[in-house]
């Protein structure tokens, strides 16, 4: 891909679909998990229904989507005010390294700020270095450990 002039950051849109599913495919592929049909569906639904928690910003170069953020809103209990979860950031391989990703997160941190601000968090994996490089520049890494586990639900 060349370096593309100029690339915008708007809101998801119901005609993103093909591009958006085929960028969280692989992301899905990136982080070894197989999404689900159902769980494509589900997670598409939410992005386009209108005050869902969760909501998705798309870089976009003419009419090709670069990278995706899927962020969600919070309440905080230590301020009973909001807080942000940037729960996704993903950019094609060919779109690294142009400002991407920083452009999504600069999106994303506009879109907190005009709806009451709070704290935003996300977690990378322990050994993605790259992504790691633009993240200390953009916010200042934890000192918390997380924790994961999977609560199955009744059926």
């Amino acid at each position: 891909m060349n370096k593309p002039t100029e690339f915008s950051v708007r809101d998801v849109e119901l005609g993103d679909r093909t591009q958006w599913e085929s960028l969280f495919l692989a992301y899905g592929v990136y982080y070894e998990t197989a999404f689900t049909p159902q769980t494509i569906a589900g997670v598409w639904e939410w992005l386009m229904e209108q005050g869902h928690p969760v909501m998705c910003f798309v870089a976009v170069d003419q009419d090709t989507i670069l990278g995706f953020a899927h962020l969600r809103r919070q309440h905080d209990t230590f301020s009973a005010g909001p807080s942000w979860f940037l729960d996704d950031l993903f950019t094609t391989p060919k779109a690294r390294g142009l400002g991407v990703g920083r452009a999504l997160i600069t999106r994303v941190k506009a879109h907190a700020t005009a709806h009451g601000g709070g704290e935003l968090r996300w977690f990378t994996e322990a050994d993605n270095t790259t992504a790691q490089r633009l993240y200390d520049t953009l916010a200042t890494k934890s000192s918390w450990v997380v924790y994961e586990d999977l609560v199955s639900g009744e059926n």
